[in-house]
């Protein structure tokens, strides 16, 4: 496949160029694999997501593949030996954040019936095909992203601001911005 076709950013590293054939942009509806990448995306909050990606496994080992009721009985006590033990971003209140954002997670599975339902709402359940020609066109945000945002700060999440939220909707499919031209939009 012609490099000039595809996503511009997927071109610098192999595991970037995997990430994004394989999974950026393809719609996700598991509660489990939608916590992960809201902890993925907020720990990536001032790293690349290529940093992100070649920890992605330690993050797995280190919070129990994302189950939400044993992360959710976690607490800042675990955090010396998760640095310790885990290849992550060894930032003590990111690692912190994944421990309440679980307790929060289910909290809405409880009010809304999954975390999946709850997120999709945000894109009115179906994915936003943007029509970018080129990379600089993509925002950062978008009203989508500040609204989810806003609402997960107020049920008690951290470190999802509307940047991170817009990465995460990306992620996850709930936004497709795979450029025009590019042969996985």
């Amino acid at each position: 496949m012609n490099q000039l076709m595809i996503c511009a950013w997927t071109i610098t590293h192999p595991l970037d160029r995997i990430y994004h054939d394989t999974e950026w942009g393809k719609p996700v509806y598991d509660d489990r694999i939608l916590f992960e990448f809201l902890t993925l995306e907020g720990a990536q909050a001032g790293l690349s997501w290529l940093t992100i990606l070649k920890k992605r496994e330690g993050y797995r080992q280190a919070f129990s593949d994302y189950d939400l009721a044993v992360l959710a009985r976690y607490d800042d006590s675990q955090i010396d030996a998760i640095i310790a033990q885990f290849d992550v971003v060894k930032h003590r209140g990111k690692i912190s954040s994944v421990f309440s954002n679980a307790r929060a997670a289910l909290a809405l599975q409880a009010e809304y019936g999954s975390l999946s339902q709850v997120l999709w709402s945000f894109v009115g359940g179906a994915p936003i095909l943007n029509q970018w020609q080129d990379g600089g066109q993509i925002p950062s945000t978008s009203e989508e992203s500040q609204a989810m945002s806003k609402f997960l700060k107020q049920k008690g999440f951290k470190f999802v601001g509307p940047t991170i939220c817009y990465a995460f909707m990306q992620a996850v499919g709930m936004v497709n911005d795979h450029l025009l031209h590019c042969p996985h939009r």
